[in-house]
């Protein structure tokens, strides 16, 4: 009877642990409603997030592709500054070596304009020293010849006539008229007295020989001077002109010898720079391959999440709905709340509990399956916190002893009736 009497205590203490005002299937319910909720803020949290780095992506990209394009103007133009650099100091090389040559090729006109000044300038000196020497002898010879005409003792000396034979100027057939008028003189110096009145004067044909010798000296030695005077002229003019175009040509030369440096420096300038944006194109393009690799795998990997979580929304939705059918939540509303006052309903609470129990498990089920099928583990991980009941080992401790308790009570009741 006492055993008897325990049971149903028993009974009320098992429906006390579950008579709380949250019944399990509410509480489960509770649970997959909270872990909606937190799914849906994680994945509007993960949209504003994906959000905010698409457009870093996007200003990102636009930024590096507008540098990448600058960057290969920049090339361009750097390259083309190169070749421009490169013509322009190969043409000023080729124009250098020209006033180069010109450079040598008047300095040799000068110097052979000298050379040949100096000789005819020794020639002229040689010459009109001749001219001046014949000049003057045949000056003293025709003043020696006119005196002996007007001399009647004879006795005037020839040997200024005899002299103009030496003279190289004299021709000879001048040279054979005086030979021929000295040996009309016997005697070579003077005649005497008697033969003075006999004696003829033959000179005459000899001083107009000689002063047409002498006017005929005088002129030629007037034309080489104006040759003479001409030919300095020349030479001075050549060697001025010659003189600018070697100072040009060597001004030029400095000009375009300080210009190719500047096209060399240029060159070299432009080549550093073309290095410095190749390296920065290059780095800014391995820069952009990587970051648009990035952006895609995380724009991808946003997706597939984006998509998991609207599955597991789905899923949590569906599971909530299985567990908040019409019948599951009857039986747990009508039964679980009334077990602590109707402790001689317990079999219908146990009853109850079973119910709870099969929806429990279809939820675990369903939320397992989904989990595996989406590879889920926020599914998993609410089907594990689901199937699991704190007051589990409770239940069971209660379930065993009230097993155990009937079984008493039941060989109570056969040895009762054996006795009566």
């Amino acid at each position: 009877m006492q055993l008897r009497a325990a049971i149903p205590a028993l009974l009320a203490l098992f429906g006390c642990t579950q008579a709380s005002e949250v019944t399990p299937v509410q509480k489960v319910i509770q649970l997959m409603e909270g872990m909606l909720a937190k799914g849906k803020e994680e994945k509007h949290s993960e949209q504003v997030q994906f959000a905010a780095f698409k457009q870093f992506c996007d200003d990102t990209t636009v930024e590096k592709k507008r540098a990448i394009e600058e960057a290969n103007e920049q090339i361009d133009m750097l390259k083309a500054d190169i070749e421009k650099c490169t013509a322009t100091a190969a043409q000023l090389t080729k124009e250098i070596a020209e006033h180069d040559e010109d450079i040598s090729v008047w300095t040799g006109d000068q110097k052979a304009a000298t050379k040949v000044r100096d000789i005819e300038k020794a020639d002229y000196g040689t010459l009109h020293q001749d001219y001046s020497e014949s000049v003057d002898a045949l000056q003293r010879a025709i003043a020696v010849l006119r005196s002996q005409a007007h001399d009647r003792k004879q006795a005037v000396s020839l040997v200024q006539v005899s002299a103009l034979k030496d003279l190289a100027l004299i021709p000879e057939s001048a040279k054979r008229t005086l030979d021929a008028f000295l040996q009309q003189d016997p005697e070579g110096l003077e005649v005497s007295a008697p033969e003075a009145h006999g004696y003829e004067f033959q000179s005459h044909g000899v001083i107009e020989m000689l002063e047409k010798l002498q006017d005929k000296f005088i002129d030629e030695r007037t034309q080489l001077e104006k040759e003479e005077m001409n030919g300095k002229h020349a030479y001075d003019m050549l060697m001025q002109d010659l003189t600018a175009q070697i100072a040009q040509a060597t001004q030029d030369r400095e000009e375009k010898s300080e210009a190719k440096a500047k096209a060399l420096q240029a060159k070299a300038d432009a080549e550093g720079d073309l290095k410095d944006t190749t390296d920065t194109r290059d780095a800014d393009q391995k820069y952009l391959d990587d970051l648009s690799a990035t952006c895609e795998q995380k724009a991808s990997d946003f997706e597939s999440r984006q998509q998991l979580r609207a599955e597991e929304i789905e899923a949590i939705n569906k599971a909530i709905e299985i567990i908040s059918s019409g019948a599951v939540a009857g039986n747990s509303d009508k039964h679980l709340p009334s077990l602590a006052q109707q402790g001689g309903s317990s079999l219908a609470m146990l009853r109850s509990d079973t119910q709870n129990k099969m929806a429990q498990s279809r939820v675990v089920q369903f939320l397992s399956t989904k989990g595996r099928e989406l590879n889920s583990r926020v599914l998993s991980a609410l089907a594990e916190r689901v199937s699991s009941d704190p007051f589990v080992k409770v239940k069971k401790m209660i379930k065993d002893l009230i097993a155990r308790l009937m079984e008493e009570a039941n060989e109570e009741a056969e040895h009762k009736g054996w006795c009566d």
